[in-house]
């Protein structure tokens, strides 16, 4: 049984969440550069079964693409050349950063801590792939 990995990609670093191997739990992986994402991902595709990629695509109110997309676009790109084999799923993020800072407010993480934006990368990572496990119950 594979995993399933959630990315948040940003222009200076990429939040990264995983489920266990039941597909049960989302728990924040890392934080890395973007421009350290491609090694990272074949040293963890390397040693981890992932069947499942979700890469969070940020939209406006009005559903149309944010203006972030210039850049997730040529990562999106690259990925599917990269490893053509791999399921990739786009998954709105719209408020994720947001959800992620109250959820750090919400748990009692210290004011310092919660302005370390890696740390909201991976929590929106995470958040992005716990919404889709919820998503894939009601499927059920």
């Amino acid at each position: 049984m594979g995993r399933i990995l959630s990315i948040d990609y940003g222009n200076k670093r990429v939040g990264l969440a995983v489920t266990d191997p039941l597909k049960i739990i989302a728990t924040r992986l890392t934080t890395v550069a973007a421009n350290e994402i491609w090694n990272f991902l074949a040293d963890y595709f390397s040693r981890e079964e992932v069947e499942l990629v979700l890469v969070g695509y940020p939209k406006q109110l009005n559903n149309e693409p944010s203006e972030a997309i210039r850049y997730i676009n040529p990562f999106l790109k690259k990925f599917q050349q990269t490893y053509m084999d791999m399921p990739i799923k786009l998954m709105d993020e719209r408020f994720t950063s947001k959800m992620a800072f109250q959820t750090m407010i919400d748990a009692g993480v210290k004011k310092k801590d919660r302005q370390n934006k890696a740390t909201i990368d991976g929590v929106s990572a995470t958040i992005i792939l716990q919404s889709y496990l919820e998503e894939q119950k009601f499927l059920k």
